[in-house]
């Protein structure tokens, strides 16, 4: 019934729309715009009629399409998770994998650390939370995390160091109504880890042998239901972090390039 309205209201007779059908008709094409992916659907009636109501001076008002949620969006987002132990090098893989298939590199930790310097009162309630010493909540950065796929051009994102737990995961699910298309898991063993860490530059005072076993520890108990869970989905890509940075990457470039999403 839709598509025969909209096909009548293309007669070259109904040219002159009223201002009121404008709005009306343009929900009426984004409410049936799920269709475009189906191919035995007639995409033309409803392309046609949203440039007509585009380009054409039929009212001052702007129509602007109803705002998807980012899982129904033209291009479906191409997300991956990255996962890997401090010293790992999934940070450095990530920026190989920014520079040779474009992805948007989100960091979960930059994230939330712009937020806390963006004195937003979100800002300040993670503040609060940290200085506390207490987790910040899952959807809290899950949406940040929203906030940042949504307004970014793009629709390929490297999500680093995000879920690491179970709970986060379920958030991320619930929150952004969608999984990852690809889980990277760089798997490098621990006294690898604790050199690599302990042999970088960052300034950081929590760089030291106790601490990063600690880290180690937290990181393992709580990314081993993540990982296992995504194996069992058939989406976990394991990947032997141990080499010189190509080395490894050799062994990245092969899981993105036969994604035609990915590799475009």
């Amino acid at each position: 019934m839709a598509l025969s309205l909209l096909k009548s209201f293309l007669n070259p007779s109904r040219k002159c729309l009223a201002t009121k059908h404008c709005k009306t008709l343009s929900n009426l094409i984004w409410s049936q715009y799920g269709n475009l992916h189906n191919p035995m659907y007639d995409p033309e009636p409803f392309q046609v009629l949203y440039r007509v109501i585009s380009v054409e001076s039929f009212t001052t008002e702007v129509v602007k399409p109803v705002k998807q949620d980012i899982s129904s969006n033209r291009t479906r987002p191409f997300i991956t998770f990255v996962l890997g132990g401090p010293g790992s090098g999934k940070g450095t893989q990530c920026e190989k994998i920014v520079e040779t298939f474009g992805f948007t590199h989100l960091s979960a930790g930059d994230l939330l650390r712009k937020e806390i310097s963006s004195n937003s009162e979100n800002g300040s309630t993670i503040l609060d939370i940290i200085k506390e010493g207490k987790i910040v909540p899952s959807e809290i950065t899950v949406k940040l995390i929203q906030r940042a796929i949504q307004s970014s051009e793009s629709y390929k994102f490297l999500i680093d160091g995000f879920p690491r737990s179970d709970e986060n995961r379920i958030a991320f699910e619930r929150v952004i109504g969608m999984e990852p298309e690809v889980v990277l898991f760089f798997d490098c063993p621990e006294e690898e880890m604790v050199k690599r860490v302990l042999s970088r530059n960052q300034g950081r005072v929590d760089d030291n042998i106790e601490t990063i076993k600690k880290r180690l520890k937290v990181f393992a108990g709580s990314n081993l239901p993540v990982i296992n869970y995504y194996s069992g989905k058939g989406k976990l890509r394991k990947i032997d972090a141990v080499g010189t940075v190509d080395e490894i990457f050799e062994k990245v470039h092969p899981i993105f390039a036969a994604y035609k999403g990915a590799a475009s």
